[in-house]
């Protein structure tokens, strides 16, 4: 499944107690998804803006999709960096939610 696939499907709530995405699954999406790694049972990318302004206005559209999708990445930024690390709470690894998720940033401009 390539990136633009995946960002038009939708999030679906993960209960806890379902099972992580295998190693291979996860390898394949990230190979979908360029300059995303797995760190730390996380899936993550740093994203390099020209300003705090443009670095801001990626934050926002991030917010909005985390918000539209009810799934949340942990962000930390500065003047002219963003880095994005998404994991699933619920089942404490990694879900197609983040890869969803991970692909609707890839598709905004930055």
């Amino acid at each position: 499944m390539c990136s633009s696939d995946l960002a038009k499907r939708r999030c679906q709530p993960v209960p806890a107690g379902t099972a992580p995405s295998s190693s291979a699954a996860i390898a394949q999406a990230l190979s979908e998804l360029p300059g995303w790694t797995l760190e730390n049972q996380k899936i993550c990318k740093t994203f390099n803006f020209r300003d705090y302004a443009a670095t801001l206005a990626f934050v926002n559209a991030v917010a909005g999709i985390a918000t539209a999708e009810d799934h949340h990445p942990d962000m930390c930024f500065g003047y002219n960096q963003c880095h994005v690390s998404y994991h699933t709470h619920s089942i404490g690894g990694i879900s197609d939610n983040d890869f969803i998720c991970a692909a609707k940033i890839e598709a905004l401009p930055h």
